[in-house]
């Protein structure tokens, strides 16, 4: 059941946009300091990578931990109870296995959408991924909660520290930074 108005919802959901997001900006503006040049969310480039680097044939996706699903897997046993009015019994399994990420909770309203949409943008990255891997760039995803929470600018150090060794030092074809 959700908690708000249809209109209020409608508001709350216009306003959220795909790029130019805080993790995002936090990220390209501690590498600009760096000294590297990239291209942003160029759609010339399949997925539209976040951060596009041609010289080191690298890019970055920043992803949101709620709208990338982050630590959740869809499981068939699960989707019955979870459909049916049930908990999220694949949420709640994943973190007591601590594979879950705290910025991400299964909505409890319209979950058949939600684990369509969830499933659908798990493939989307996958294939990507995947397409970027097989053209021989390298790929880096950082997750939102690598960068946030608390000592948020420590945090940004530190993984702006690992894009930059990443970039510097292409021995890594993947590299997946998470909170």
């Amino acid at each position: 059941m959700d908690t708000l108005t249809p209109e209020s919802r409608h508001l709350n959901m216009s306003r959220i946009r795909s790029r130019d997001t805080k993790p995002e900006k936090h990220i390209r503006s501690a590498l600009w300091k760096a000294g590297f040049r990239y291209r942003i969310c160029d759609k010339r480039y399949p997925g539209k990578p976040d951060l596009i680097f041609p010289r080191y044939y690298a890019v970055i996706f920043i992803n949101g931990c709620f709208w990338h699903a982050h630590g959740w897997t869809p499981q068939q046993d699960s989707t019955a109870s979870t459909l049916a009015g049930g908990t999220d019994a694949a949420n709640v399994s994943n973190r007591k296995s601590g594979e879950a990420c705290r910025y991400f909770r299964f909505p409890r309203s319209n979950q058949a959408f939600w684990q369509n949409k969830f499933t659908r943008n798990k493939e989307r990255d996958a294939a990507t991924i995947s397409y970027y891997q097989d053209q021989c760039w390298r790929v880096c995803l950082v997750w939102e909660c690598s960068i946030r929470g608390k000592n948020s600018r420590l945090k940004i150090e530190r993984v702006t520290d690992q894009i930059i060794q990443w970039l510097e030092v292409p021995e890594e074809a993947f590299l997946e930074i998470k909170g």
